[in-house]
């Protein structure tokens, strides 16, 4: 099936929408985590959780938990419980997804959703005439956004 260059812009226009639609839905989560998650160092969405865990006995003093306060140490027993901050159950399982790596099964969806993403920067310069001023103003926007990128990365 040849397709002329108006069906392949047509093509990807519908393409286009459509993985729109559906990536509407990760971005939202990915959205919330980021939000989240540039609070992190912050309480605001954490609880406090009572850790109880057993441990190596006979320790001389209790391991360096991080964020943890209030370490009870029993060194008979090797039985440890601590408080510790923690997000809510369902909101930590969402910044999970934010910060899979390459040995969690999350890292599919990153993936899959990288590349989704750079679908959607290219496809949608295919929906404008190169010779457009839509497409001239376009490029402007892009080089915006990467240069403010930069820019912060360097800051």
């Amino acid at each position: 099936m040849k397709l002329n260059n108006r069906e392949l812009s047509n093509k990807i226009r519908v393409y286009h929408r459509y993985l729109g639609f559906f990536l509407a839905g990760i971005m939202f989560m990915y959205a919330l985590s980021g939000i989240t998650l540039t609070f992190r160092d912050k309480d605001y969405f954490k609880k406090e959780v009572v850790v109880e865990k057993v441990m190596e006995k006979d320790l001389e003093k209790p391991p360096m938990i991080r964020g943890a306060k209030n370490i009870e140490y029993n060194k008979q027993t090797g039985e440890i419980k601590y408080i510790q901050m923690q997000p809510p159950k369902i909101l930590g399982m969402i910044e999970k997804m934010h910060k899979a790596t390459s040995s969690t099964p999350l890292y599919f969806l990153n993936v899959f959703f990288g590349i989704a993403l750079l679908f959607f920067v290219f496809s949608a310069y295919w929906m404008f005439l190169p010779q457009t001023e839509i497409f001239k103003k376009a490029i402007y926007f892009t080089l915006g956004g990467i240069l403010l990128s930069l820019l912060m990365i360097l800051i």
